[in-house]
């Protein structure tokens, strides 16, 4: 069994879902500390002036520490309206903007007050659009394990009873296979190659939001950010 463990993100990029995808369990990492630069409340569109910015506003106290399951979203702006909205001018024109806005339509009518539960229901959704069926997704809070760092990591595939733990790249800085092998566990780093596909707007930016690729290459979505098909250039 194949576990792969990540923080909840917003609108994640592709080599998310790629460890989605080639994972037999989820673990939405969301009881760690929230880091002030990341990505659980932030990603990139594409538009005709290049990536854009897309942030959902946050109250967070980080002399608290806070952890990403408690932190709640400012809503004093009407931060929904303005991804929406960006989303509909910059997407209008793509080949299946028809086909997906609706998911953001959704989402966006909903009243969210935590980010985590903003950033689960779009990867749930998100997942859905992309065709990758009854994944089973948890979240780290609701598993009772604990320790720190690697420990923990180690863990939690055990209590899955994983035989893979397949880690984002960033984990080589950190993790050894030594961790994991005397507790029956293979340690297996991401080494995604980004695919470049049709977008609009002329030359191809990559590291945006998997949105950028449903809407332009729909049902071939999956398969091109899992490299079972090429993508296309524009």
């Amino acid at each position: 069994m194949v576990i792969g463990i990540l923080q909840p993100g917003y609108i994640p990029w592709l080599g998310f879902f790629e460890q989605l995808a080639r994972s037999d369990v989820f673990v939405l990492y969301d009881d760690v500390q929230y880091d002030k630069h990341g990505w659980r409340n932030r990603n990139r569109i594409k538009t005709a002036a290049g990536a854009q910015w897309l942030t959902v506003p946050v109250s967070v106290d980080f002399s608290q520490h806070p952890a990403v399951n408690s932190v709640r979203i400012d809503s004093r702006t009407d931060w929904r309206r303005k991804h929406l909205l960006s989303i509909k001018q910059n997407y209008s024109q793509a080949p299946f903007f028809r086909d997906h806005i609706g998911l953001f339509k959704e989402a966006y009518a909903r009243p969210w007050e935590k980010l985590v539960d903003l950033d689960v229901h779009l990867i749930l959704r998100l997942a859905e659009a992309l065709g990758l069926g009854p994944k089973r997704i948890v979240l780290s809070s609701s598993l009772g394990v604990e320790g720190r760092r690697v420990e923990r990591l180690v863990a939690i595939c055990k209590n899955l009873g994983a035989d893979v733990f397949y880690e984002g790249a960033a984990g080589r800085d950190y993790m050894r296979q030594s961790d994991f092998e005397p507790h029956g566990i293979r340690l297996e780093f991401q080494d995604y190659r980004h695919p470049v596909y049709r977008q609009l707007y002329g030359e191809f930016v990559p590291y945006l939001s998997v949105v950028d690729l449903l809407f332009n290459c729909g049902p071939e979505s999956l398969d091109i950010l899992t490299g079972r098909i090429a993508g296309e250039t524009t």
